[in-house]
């Protein structure tokens, strides 16, 4: 997790990160009322093609402009309150892990940080990340909405999953068209324009990366485990999710 703070010291991250809390936080405010799935919580989000491709493309400063962009939707989308918090930092999951996780969950593949659209490895560690990042940040908002009585863990979590689910999946067609341009003419994809040093490495990557595998499967689950509140299981999955987060 090192480069998400390393970064603020990199001028044209921090021009990424307002770019793409900008981008962001615009497509969820033009679609904010458009189809609301739970008034005033969430909605039918247009804008989630955008996190996983943003993580991918400018690392961490994908997962702050996510964060913001999910807390300017917020404030000017009308739904700013209390569970906004718990907003900011589950969208910042959601935009950090597809980077963090890219490399880590199947080391012995050698992936390269890069998108490689011709490569099937890579084509299917995106839908895996993707979904992951999904649950992950569904897991951490939910918890914490249930937590202030507005909306119950199980079904918020099953929502947000879905929204964030099907939309980064289809922000791999994004993803795709926009690479190569970002990289080779703009010079801008984000382990090319941090230097490695303040990328620096993971605590325990492998470790990391598969305790939030599962936590975030089963915080996703938690509701079928026998005696035990789902509440309760979305706690400690959040914990776990955040540990991990750490050791990325």
């Amino acid at each position: 997790m090192k480069a998400a703070f390393t970064m603020w010291r990199n001028s044209r991250m921090i021009i990424l990160v307002a770019v793409c809390a900008a981008i962001y936080g615009a497509a969820l405010i033009a679609f904010k009322t458009a189809i609301p799935f739970i008034p005033g919580i969430t909605e039918l989000r247009v804008g989630q093609i955008f996190p996983i491709a943003f993580g991918i493309l400018f690392g961490p400063a994908g997962a702050w402009g996510t964060a913001f962009g999910n807390f300017i939707g917020d404030l000017f989308g009308g739904t700013l309150g209390p569970g906004s918090i718990a907003g900011f930092v589950g969208n910042f999951i959601l935009g950090f892990l597809p980077y963090a996780l890219w490399t880590q969950l199947f080391p012995w593949a050698r992936l390269s940080r890069e998108w490689q659209g011709g490569s099937w490895a890579h084509r299917l560690n995106y839908f895996f990340v993707a979904f992951i990042a999904s649950v992950a940040c569904a897991v951490v908002i939910s918890a914490a909405v249930d937590l202030l009585g507005i909306v119950p863990y199980a079904v918020l979590s099953k929502i947000i999953t879905l929204n964030n689910t099907l939309g980064g999946w289809i922000g791999l067609i994004l993803l795709a068209s926009v690479f190569k341009v970002t990289k080779d003419q703009f010079g801008l994809f984000w382990a090319e324009v941090m230097d490695e040093e303040d990328i620096g490495k993971p605590l325990a990557g492998f470790l990391g990366a598969w305790l939030v595998v599962v936590a975030s499967v089963v915080g996703l689950l938690g509701g079928v485990i026998p005696d035990v509140p789902a509440s309760t299981v979305g706690w400690v999955c959040t914990f776990l999710i955040l540990i991990g987060c750490i050791l990325l």
